[in-house]
């Protein structure tokens, strides 16, 4: 019996590259993830942006950010949990 794998949009693909790359979804969403990406140029190019983006931000160490910068950093970011 074959299954039907779920077609998922661009923006999907956008919400689950995270969990995808870091291999936390089902398998059936894994299926539909990497069916979009059979088919879809853009999202290919898109998930390589963001894993080379993970590999590179994973050389950068607390000590090589600025305080300054690292404080700017977690108050936008608890900012933007406020905002959420």
């Amino acid at each position: 019996m074959s299954q039907t794998v779920e077609h998922i949009s661009c923006q999907e693909v956008v919400e689950l590259v995270t969990d995808y790359l870091e291999g936390a979804l089902s398998p059936e969403d894994t299926a539909s993830f990497e069916h979009h990406l059979a088919l879809c140029e853009g999202c290919v190019f898109y998930v390589e942006q963001i894993r080379m983006t993970i590999a590179a931000v994973g050389m950068i160490g607390e000590d090589d950010v600025p305080p300054a910068i690292r404080d700017d950093l977690v108050a936008a970011f608890r900012d933007f949990k406020r905002t959420v």
